[in-house]
């Protein structure tokens, strides 16, 4: 299995250090961002990894030519000419990805203890074209999911904004953890091309196709402001 992660986007949150570097290398105890997931994966088996680039994009590839890739097999998907966002970069990143076999996507700001065989074992049991991780932790943002655990909507908790597939009061509010887990047939399903958000992307198919939640109790923390990287040296250490 491989992996996508997202190390391209310009980290605005994380300012000053975002000014000079990409919010992939901010360090949470010493310990960079992209390495800490690198070997979170790793420690789940997965040694064969696609990264996108573009803010600072050179950093990161000397960062992991100094280190010798962590020992892991890298692809550098290099979106510096142009930032396509979560959508647009899993399709530029197509061709390392498209080859029958089920992929994990991880944003590189995120940290987290996640059991990963349980949610790929889940997917797999599932047989969608893509799985989200979920828990029921504070968020601005909600999907929203039936009995069954399909994704049937999403809400703007701040806005009361909704998106809906069908109308039911019942439907269970959870924070997307900023994990999936992809099988390539969503290759043929997306629509959209260029610069998108892959959730716009689910939100269109939520209505004609079964997607699933994975919901979890296990941290997680998007390091994408310097207190959340305060948070995140309590419980990474």
């Amino acid at each position: 299995m491989k992996a996508l992660i997202f190390a391209a986007g310009k980290g605005t949150r994380l300012k000053p250090f975002t000014d000079h570097h990409p919010k992939a290398l901010a360090t949470v105890n010493g310990v960079p961002l992209l390495e800490r997931n690198l070997r979170y994966l790793q420690h789940f088996g997965i040694n064969d990894f696609v990264i996108n680039v573009h803010h600072f994009g050179s950093q990161i590839c000397d960062f992991l030519k100094q280190n010798d890739n962590f020992g892991a097999n890298v692809e550098i998907s290099d979106e510096r000419d142009e930032l396509l966002e979560t959508g647009g970069g899993l399709l530029f990143a197509q061709k390392f990805l498209d080859n029958g076999d089920d992929f994990v996507v991880m944003n590189a700001d995120i940290l987290t203890d996640l059991n990963l065989d349980l949610l790929i074992r889940y997917h797999r049991e599932k047989k969608d074209f893509v799985t989200l991780a979920v828990s029921d932790r504070k968020s601005s943002r909600k999907l929203l999911f039936n009995n069954e655990m399909v994704l049937k909507g999403w809400q703007n908790v701040e806005t009361g904004e909704q998106r809906l597939a069908e109308f039911n009061s019942e439907f269970k509010p959870l924070a997307f953890s900023g994990i999936h887990c992809i099988n390539p047939q969503f290759f043929r399903k997306i629509q959209r091309r260029g610069t998108f958000s892959i959730m716009q992307e689910y939100l269109d198919l939520m209505s004609s196709e079964s997607i699933h939640g994975y919901e979890h109790s296990a941290t997680i923390i998007d390091v994408g402001r310097p207190a959340s990287v305060t948070e995140a040296e309590k419980f990474f250490k």
